[in-house]
């Protein structure tokens, strides 16, 4: 596997690629590499001719507060995965090669609707940095394909929007969402977690999980239903911060007539905020 840090090198190389009719994936990545992140780069592996991982830590999409210099970081044991995954080019950039000397006055691209809401009315500014950084990557490495979890099902959805909007000529894959054995999906940040902090956690599934089935079964009470799924994440242990059924493509409430819905959750233990959501069709 070759390691770029340098956008010039890489282009150079994706050149050559394409040169030879190549077709490239492109797997986005924030390293603390998991199953859930090796599963994307299967998917692309099985689809592209070559295929680029990148690990950034991008800034912009951490609040103040936020866990940017905690984040895990563990870059040697990701080039092993990566490698025994058939990735075939690692993109590891620095901030200043993404974003240059002058971080603070950083163009930024803004999606509204969507970046306002649930995660992003948590975190103001989130997917603003989120859709900038994407923006650039897909600049840098033109891939015909890239690659998403869909546990972080909001962001792909802004991905989705960014792309259309802006006229790139890439195809998005949204990829289902990796779980542990007890239905809890896989997150660099589930590294925070004690083991009793973990048990707690599927908490915020099994209340996905149990509204989903009430939905499917006739019950068309959206509210009452979050309400008793917040109550359901409070009572064990979590501090929740939002419990949504919602249009699966708008995120707006969803209402009795809607057929494609997104059940979406987040919630805190300690400092450490999980995010989950379960997509159903009627």
């Amino acid at each position: 596997m070759k390691i770029f840090n340098s956008a010039a090198e890489l282009r150079m190389e994706l050149d050559s690629r394409r040169h030879e009719n190549s077709s490239i994936g492109l797997v986005p990545t924030m390293g603390n590499l998991h199953q859930g992140h090796l599963r994307l780069v299967d998917e692309a592996v099985s689809t592209c001719d070559y295929v680029v991982s990148t690990i950034f830590v991008n800034p912009l999409q951490f609040g103040p507060q936020e866990d940017l210099q905690s984040y895990p970081r563990t870059f040697e044991q990701d080039q092993i995965k990566l490698t025994e995954a058939g990735c075939h080019c690692l993109y590891a950039p620095s901030v200043e090669e993404v974003f240059g000397k002058e971080l603070k006055s950083q163009t930024q691209l803004h999606i509204p609707g969507l970046s306002e809401k649930l995660c992003g009315k948590s975190r103001p500014g989130h997917f603003d940095g989120v859709a900038t950084v994407v923006c650039k990557l897909f600049n840098s490495v033109n891939p015909n394909i890239a690659f998403f979890g869909l546990k972080d099902y909001q962001q792909f959805l802004i991905i989705q929007k960014m792309t259309s909007d802006l006229g790139f000529d890439i195809n998005l894959v949204g990829v289902e969402i990796v779980r542990d054995k007890t239905g809890l999906a896989l997150s660099s940040r589930n590294n925070y977690l004690s083991e009793d902090e973990l048990i707690k956690a599927k908490t915020l599934y099994s209340c996905l999980t149990e509204a989903a089935t009430r939905i499917e079964g006739g019950e068309k009470d959206f509210a009452l239903l979050e309400q008793q799924a917040l109550a359901s994440i409070e009572a064990a242990g979590l501090t929740p911060d939002y419990f949504s059924i919602a249009h699966a493509q708008t995120l707006d409430s969803a209402q009795s007539i809607d057929r494609e819905l997104a059940l979406l959750a987040a919630a805190y233990l300690g400092s450490t905020r999980l995010i989950d959501n379960i997509r159903i069709q009627l």
